[in-house]
């Protein structure tokens, strides 16, 4: 593990450990962005803006993937209406996948469907946020998340 000697105590996610954010909506993307620079997350973030595009990135399938340029996320925040396969479904496939599924999967969506959030809890999500419209209250979940999931949890390397 690399030690940032300007770390607090309780940070335990590498600043190295990359983030993975799977968003369609690319306004939403360059928001969450902007939130992490304001908030000082400065791990490596990668970008998939369908579900195909992420199974792609996991699975470091064809030439746009290999291992060298898609490493293992330490989280991924999951959006979970994408075109060509479905938030719900990586949720599936990648908790089912025993080389996959200790990595924590924040699904953050606009959905706030009972049945999405039982769904998706059930099919192994570790954090279920709907995305707020307000830029004032996205920073505040995002600033939880960060403290929650970057500072406090341990996360497997």
């Amino acid at each position: 593990m690399i030690v940032n000697l300007d770390m607090t105590l309780g940070e335990l996610l590498p600043k190295t450990q990359p983030i993975l954010i799977v968003e369609d909506s690319m306004p939403d993307y360059q928001t969450i962005l902007r939130v992490f620079r304001k908030l000082r997350v400065d791990n490596p973030v990668y970008h998939c803006d369908t579900g195909q595009d992420a199974l792609d990135y996991l699975y470091h399938r064809n030439d746009r993937y290999p291992p060298e340029k898609a490493p293992r996320p330490g989280i991924i925040l999951l959006d979970l209406n994408l075109p060509e396969t479905d938030g719900r479904d990586i949720l599936r496939i990648v908790k089912a996948d025993q080389n996959l599924k200790s990595i924590p999967v924040v699904v953050f969506t606009t959905s706030e469907s009972e049945k999405d959030i039982k769904d998706c809890y059930q099919n192994g999500a570790n954090s279920y946020i709907t995305k707020p419209v307000d830029l004032e209250k996205l920073m505040d979940v995002m600033s939880m998340l960060r403290t929650y999931w970057f500072d406090t949890v341990a996360l497997p390397q």
